[in-house]
């Protein structure tokens, strides 16, 4: 995996997220996971198709959830991940995986992203289709939100 395909989702998270309402982004720590995922909260999945291929995988805990929805919401309050919070959140990464794939287009990297997948629980195990995955915690207005890349040339 070539490390420079981060940049346009770290790209598309400085410029989307502040457009929802949210005051500061910042970017935490860059690390190497292995195949498979372990989290327990939510887990939104983008599929990648074209020039690469692959997946992101957006991970945070249910409170920071609730929290980013009830921002995508206008301030209405989110007591549960319920449909319309599970909508809200499957659209930002909608939105965010949809601004990068614009920023991999400026660099000659034509892609086509999936509708997101969304779920969320406890202890959940998830398989990625590359042997390593690269990790970027992101922050909206303190609330981390990990940013998992599984592509392939």
């Amino acid at each position: 995996m070539d490390v420079n395909h981060i940049n346009p989702f770290i790209s598309a998270f400085a410029s989307v997220i502040p457009q929802l309402g949210f005051q500061t982004v910042n970017k935490g720590g860059l690390s190497v996971k292995g195949k498979e995922l372990q989290s327990s909260g939510v887990i939104i999945i983008v599929g990648i198709v074209g020039a690469i291929r692959g997946s992101v995988v957006y991970t945070m805990d249910t409170e920071n959830a609730k929290k980013v929805a009830s921002c995508m919401m206008m301030g209405m309050p989110v007591n549960e991940l319920d449909d319309m919070a599970q909508s809200a959140l499957g659209e930002l990464t909608n939105m965010l995986t949809a601004n990068a794939a614009t920023h991999f287009a400026g660099l000659g990297i034509s892609i086509d992203i999936s509708t997101p997948t969304v779920m969320h629980g406890n202890n959940m195990s998830l398989k990625m289709g590359t042997g390593q995955v690269l990790c970027i915690q992101l922050f909206a207005d303190d609330i981390p939100i990990e940013v998992n890349i599984s592509i392939e040339n």
